[in-house]
C-alpha cells in the first residue's frame, strides 16, 4: 500500500472525519440533556449449591464445577421464562390499577380511558390469571386487550427484559436481580416480586416433580419387591420338594469323601506291591545256594567289587549325560544292589545264618498277612467308592436347577435393592435438597451516575470510527491513477515525466510560455523543461530524430503536449517539425511562433516544405485514414527521409490507441514514442489489452502524466 498517497487520501477528507463526529456529538448532547435520572435495586437469592455450611454430606462437599455452573444457568433461565414475567407483568400493573394514587407511572392512554366498572373487570381478570398463573399472551380467547393494557405501561416481557439483569457473581453462591427505571420505588419492588414469585413457583415445580418421581419409585419398588419374593419361595419350593438344604455343601462333602476313598485304595495297591516285593526279596533270600551254610565269601565280595565298579561307571555316564532321568534310575538300582550284596555279606561273616533265616521266614508271613488284608480292604473300598459315586450324581441335576432359581432370585434381590436405594435418595433428597432463600431483599437506592457523558463520547467515537473506515474504504475502492508511482506500479512501465494542469482556453503556446506573472504556467514551464531534458537525452543516446506521442484513449492532452514539446524544443534553437498537434493555436509565422504550413498528405505527395521558422506544422488529416493507403511503406519512409535531412526534431501527435488501427502505421516511422496518460483517469479492461501492446514497442521510453493539479503555495 502506497502510505504517501494515503495520508494524502486521508488529509483530503480531514474536515469530514472531524467534523461529522463534532456534529454527532452537538446532536447528541442535545438529545440527552434532559435524560431522566435512573435508580437501580438489587436482590439475591441464596442457593447453597456453593455454600460450604450448607451441604449436609461429605459427598456433597465434593462440587463437580460443571454441574454446578449447570444448576445455576438452569435458575437464571428458568427465572426468564414466560410464566414467571407474566406472574410479575400482573403483580405490576394490579399495584398501578388497585393504587392509582402510588402507580409506579402515569396511566397510559389505555388505562387511562378505563370506566369504572371495565376498570373493575380488567382487574378480576388479571386477578384470575394470576390465580392460575397463566401466560400473558397476545391473544386471550381472541381478545388481546390485558397484553395491551400491560404493554401500554411497560410491563410486558420484552419491555422488562430490556433493564432487568439476573446474574451469578463469580464463583459466588449468590443469584442478583438488578432492575434500573426512572422510579426507585418501581426498581424495588420489581426485583422484591420477581425473587419472590420465582422461589415460590421453583420450589412447586421442584415438590412436583420430586412428588412424581417417588410415586413412580414406589410402584417400581413394589413390582420389584413381588418379584423377589416370587422368586425366593420357587428357591425354597424348590428345596424342600427335592430335601436339599444346601446343594453346594452336600456336593463338596461327597466329593471330599469320594477323593479320601480313592488316596485309601491308592495306598492299598502302594502297600500290596511293597509287599509283594519284600516277601520276593526275602524269598529270594531263602533260596539262595551259600545262604545260610557259611557261603562263599570271596565270590560274595567279587560281586560286591564288579558292582560298584558299574555304580561308578553310571554315575559318570548320569553326570556326563545332562541328568538323564534314565541314567538316574540306574544309577539307584545298582546303589541298592549293592547295598544287598553288602549286608548279605555282613550276614554271611557276622549274623548266624540259621538265626537270620529263621528271621527271614517269620518277616515273610507277617507280609504274607498284610498284603492279604490289603487286598481284601479294595473289595470294600470299591464299594464305598460306587456309592459315594451314585450319591453325587443324584446331586448334578438339582445343582443345576438350584442355581437357576438361585440366579433369577439374586437378580431380583438386586433389582429390589437398586430400586429401594434409588427412591430412599429422592426421599432424601427432597427432605435436604435445593432451598432457595431471599439473602438480600430490593432497597429502594440513591440515583445511578448520568451516562450522557458515556453518550456523547460514544456518539463522537462511533461517528468518527464510521467516517474513517468510510474514507478508509474509499480509498481501497479508488483505483484512479493520480502520481507517477501508482502509474508505475499499474502498468509496469516507466514514467519519464509530469506536467500540472493549465487552462489554456484561448491561449496560444507562446503566450503561456511568455507569462511570467500566472503560478500554474510557471509551474508548467519548469515540468516541461524538465521533460525537454529526459526526451533529449534517450534520443540522442540513440541519435533518434522522430518522436510519436500517443495515449491510451482520447481527451488525455496528448496534442497540446506535443505542441508544448515543439515549442520548448524551438527555444532551444532546434528546427522542429510537427506534424498534427493542436493546430488550432497556431499563429503567424511572423510572430515566430507556430505556423501551419500544409497537409502532410500534400507533403508526400510533392516531397516540397518550407521552413521559415523553428516550428513547422503538418496537418495530419481528420478522416483517420490509413497511411499505406495514401502512399506506399516506402515511399513514406522516401519522405521521412526528406524531413530527417531538413528537421532536427520530428514529433508527431499519433492518434490514440483507441484507433489502434492507425496508430500501429505510425509507429512504423516513428524512432521514439511516449504515451500521455491524464491523471485521476483507472485503467479499464480495453487499457490493460493496449498496456500489451506499448510494452512490445523497442522504442517505447515511457509516460507523461499530464494535467495534474498543483495546490497553491506547493
Amino acid at each position: 500500500m502506497d502510505f504517501k498517497a494515503f495520508l494524502k487520501h486521508i488529509g483530503r477528507y480531514k474536515w469530514l472525519i472531524i467534523i461529522v463526529p463534532l456534529v454527532t456529538m452537538g446532536i447528541t448532547t442535545f438529545m440527552v440533556k434532559n435524560l431522566p435520572k435512573q435508580y437501580s435495586s438489587e436482590a439475591q437469592i441464596s442457593t447453597g449449591l456453593v455454600d460450604q455450611s450448607k451441604q449436609l454430606s461429605a459427598a456433597e462437599q465434593n462440587m463437580d464445577y460443571f454441574k454446578t455452573s449447570t444448576q445455576f444457568a438452569n435458575i437464571i433461565e428458568k427465572m426468564k421464562m414466560k410464566k414467571v414475567m407474566s406472574i410479575l407483568s400482573y403483580h405490576l400493573i394490579l399495584h398501578d390499577l388497585e393504587d392509582p394514587k402510588n402507580s409506579f407511572k402515569k396511566y397510559s392512554e389505555k388505562l387511562d380511558s378505563l370506566t369504572g366498572v371495565k376498570k373493575s373487570a380488567v382487574i378480576a381478570a388479571f386477578k384470575d390469571k394470576l390465580l392460575k398463573k397463566e401466560i400473558l399472551t397476545l391473544s386471550d380467547k381472541g381478545n388481546n386487550e390485558l397484553y395491551d393494557y400491560v404493554a401500554s405501561m411497560g410491563y410486558d416481557e420484552k419491555s422488562i427484559s430490556k433493564n432487568l439483569s439476573i446474574s451469578r457473581s463469580d464463583g459466588s453462591d449468590y443469584v442478583t436481580v438488578a432492575y434500573v427505571s426512572a422510579n426507585p420505588a418501581l426498581s424495588a419492588y420489581l426485583v422484591n416480586t420477581l425473587t419472590t414469585e420465582f422461589i415460590e413457583n421453583y420450589t412447586e415445580d421442584i415438590n412436583f416433580n420430586q412428588n412424581n418421581s417417588l410415586s413412580l419409585l414406589d410402584s417400581l419398588l413394589k413390582k420389584k419387591e413381588a418379584v423377589m419374593n416370587a422368586k425366593n419361595a420357587a428357591l425354597k419350593n424348590f428345596k424342600q420338594a427335592n430335601g436339599v438344604l444346601n446343594v453346594d455343601k452336600q456336593s463338596e462333602i461327597t466329593s471330599g469323601q469320594i477323593s479320601a476313598n480313592e488316596d485309601r485304595k491308592a495306598q492299598a495297591l502302594r502297600d500290596i506291591q511293597a509287599n509283594q516285593g519284600a516277601i520276593s526279596a526275602i524269598e529270594s533270600k531263602l533260596r539262595g545256594r551259600d545262604a545260610y551254610t557259611g557261603g562263599n565269601t570271596i565270590s560274595d565280595n567279587s560281586n560286591i567289587i564288579t558292582a560298584k565298579n558299574q555304580l561308578k561307571v553310571a554315575n559318570d555316564r548320569y553326570i556326563d549325560g545332562g541328568f538323564k532321568a534314565a541314567d538316574k534310575r540306574k544309577v539307584d538300582s545298582l546303589s541298592n544292589v549293592v547295598s544287598v550284596l553288602s549286608l548279605r555279606s555282613s550276614d554271611n561273616n557276622i549274623v548266624d545264618p540259621t538265626a537270620s533265616k529263621q528271621n527271614l521266614i517269620q518277616q515273610r508271613s507277617a507280609l504274607t498277612i498284610a498284603m492279604d488284608q490289603a487286598k481284601s480292604s479294595i473289595a470294600s473300598l470299591d464299594r464305598e467308592h460306587a456309592q459315594l459315586k451314585s450319591k453325587y450324581n443324584t446331586m448334578v441335576p438339582f445343582d443345576a436347577g438350584i442355581q437357576n432359581f438361585e440366579r433369577d432370585a439374586d437378580l431380583a434381590t438386586k433389582d429390589y435393592m437398586d430400586a429401594l436405594n434409588r427412591y430412599n435418595q429422592t426421599r432424601t433428597e427432597q427432605n435436604i435438597g435445593l432451598k432457595l432463600n431471599i439473602a438480600q431483599v430490593g432497597l429502594i437506592g440513591t440515583p445511578e451516575p448520568s451516562k450522557r457523558v458515556i453518550y456523547i463520547a460514544l456518539s463522537f467515537i462511533a461517528s468518527f470510527f464510521i467516517c474513517f473506515v468510510a474514507v478508509v474504504v474509499l480509498f481501497f475502492l479508488d483505483h484512479t491513477i493520480n502520481n507517477s508511482k501508482q502509474l508505475f506500479n499499474a502498468t509496469k512501465l516507466p514514467v519519464i515525466g509530469n506536467l500540472s494542469y493549465v487552462n489554456n482556453y484561448n491561449k496560444s503556446i507562446p503566450s503561456i510560455w511568455n507569462d511570467s506573472e500566472t503560478p500554474n504556467y510557471i509551474t508548467y514551464r519548469n515540468l516541461l523543461r524538465s521533460l525537454r531534458l529526459e526526451i533529449n537525452n534517450k534520443m540522442e543516446e540513440s541519435s533518434s530524430q522522430i518522436l510519436g506521442i500517443t495515449s491510451l484513449g482520447n481527451g488525455e492532452g496528448k496534442s497540446f503536449v506535443a505542441s508544448s514539446l515543439a515549442h520548448a524544443f524551438a527555444m532551444t534553437g532546434k528546427k522542429v517539425l510537427l506534424i498534427g498537434g493542436e493546430t488550432a493555436r497556431v499563429e503567424s509565422a511572423t510572430t515566430k511562433e507556430l505556423a501551419v504550413v500544409s497537409n502532410f498528405e500534400t507533403f508526400l505527395i510533392k516531397r516540397e516544405i518550407h521552413t521559415e521558422d523553428l516550428v513547422t506544422v503538418l496537418n495530419k488529416s481528420n478522416e483517420n485514414s490509413s497511411l499505406l493507403e495514401i502512399q506506399s511503406s516506402r515511399n513514406l519512409k522516401m519522405g521521412f527521409e526528406v524531413l530527417r535531412r531538413e528537421f532536427e526534431l520530428i514529433i508527431v501527435d499519433i492518434n490514440s490507441l483507441q484507433e489502434i488501427n492507425v496508430a500501429k502505421e505510425w509507429f512504423l516511422f516513428t524512432e521514439k514514442n511516449i504515451a500521455v496518460f491524464e491523471v485521476g483517469k483507472e485503467l479499464s479492461e480495453t487499457d490493460k489489452d493496449l498496456l500489451v501492446y506499448l510494452k512490445e514497442q523497442p522504442g517505447f521510453m515511457g509516460w507523461v502524466l499530464n494535467k495534474i493539479k498543483v495546490t497553491k503555495g506547493k
